[in-house]
């Protein structure tokens, strides 16, 4: 029986888009030299046949990876393209050259740790930038603190990175709809591009506002409170309340009026009440205790 034929390796291509590449002879000065005047460019010089080579290669693009889009790196089989490797004086592999600014800066020779190149780029890379993500959660959190001013300076922060960044845009629209500048808001969030519609914290932005524009036509809320004590079977006026009671921040009031006519009277209204429990949903978003305490009330309603 022979054996299984062995594929010969060779590291994967376009890991990370343009950011990880295979690079030829004839591609070199274009997609190295270049690209170098731009941002700090890694080349692995590896072949099919050399057993560290697997080992590093691995190991630069998860670093490159993680690094997103400020390191390229390029890898060029020495077999197939020997002419820069001797050119560099590159005698073994697995071998890494640092270009920056077209010139070669800095090299190292074998398979070492992800810690030692982590520590061989930031010597070139410099500080790194924000980490948006964090920066988001942190905005967030605050906004659902009620700490609206402190919330928007950290969309600032984020904006000043990325200014197209969908989540930020809709959490400075939160912070309008919070300040009653709803017309702000509405100009925020039709200036974020379709794509983006489905972002949770561009979709939670847009219901938070037909909500907050809804809330101005309903009434007051003391004349509302009244009107359901007089009268508990007026499920327009529980509906309202639920509304009024939404955009004064009393989310579990609000959630206990509409699951009220769900219980009376389900199909109220062309099943009024339980599609707006679902807007108050994806405004206050999934992980918010009101969320999670109502949808499961609201299944046991419907299920039961």
């Amino acid at each position: 029986m022979q054996p299984a034929e062995q594929k010969p390796f060779s590291p994967s291509n376009g890991a990370a888009g343009a950011d990880i590449i295979d690079v030829t002879l004839q591609g070199f000065r274009a997609e190295v030299m270049e690209e170098s005047l731009r941002r700090l460019v890694l080349i692995d010089f590896w072949a099919p046949w050399c057993g560290p080579c697997k080992q590093l290669t691995p190991i630069l693009e998860k670093v490159v990876a993680s690094l997103r889009g400020r390191v390229r790196l390029a890898k060029m089989d020495i077999d197939k393209y020997p002419q820069i490797a001797e050119k560099l004086g590159i005698q073994s592999i697995p071998a890494v050259v640092a270009f920056q600014n077209g010139q070669m800066v800095d090299g190292f020779m074998g398979a070492l740790p992800e810690g030692e190149i982590r520590a061989f780029i930031d010597r070139w890379l410099g500080p790194a930038g924000p980490d948006v993500e964090a920066l988001f959660a942190e905005a967030q959190a605050l906004l659902e603190s009620g700490e609206s001013d402190a919330a928007e300076a950290v969309f600032a922060q984020i904006l000043g990175v990325e200014p197209e960044h969908a989540g930020a845009l809709a959490g400075v629209a939160r912070v309008r709809i919070a300040q009653g500048a709803l017309a702000a808001a509405r100009e925020l969030l039709d200036a974020i591009p379709a794509q983006h519609a489905n972002v949770p914290a561009v979709a939670a932005a847009r219901a938070a506002l037909a909500l907050q524009e809804q809330a101005g036509a309903v009434g007051d809320l003391a004349y509302l409170l009244a009107r359901v004590e007089n009268v508990p079977t007026d499920h327009q006026a529980r509906y309202d309340l639920a509304v009024a009671l939404n955009a004064a921040g009393r989310r579990d009031g609000a959630a206990q009026e509409l699951l009220n006519i769900i219980k009376r009277e389900r199909s109220w209204n062309d099943d009024s009440a339980r599609k707006l429990l679902l807007q108050f949903f994806d405004s206050w978003g999934p992980v918010d205790p009101t969320t999670r305490s109502a949808r499961r009330q609201l299944s046991s309603l419907l299920f039961s």
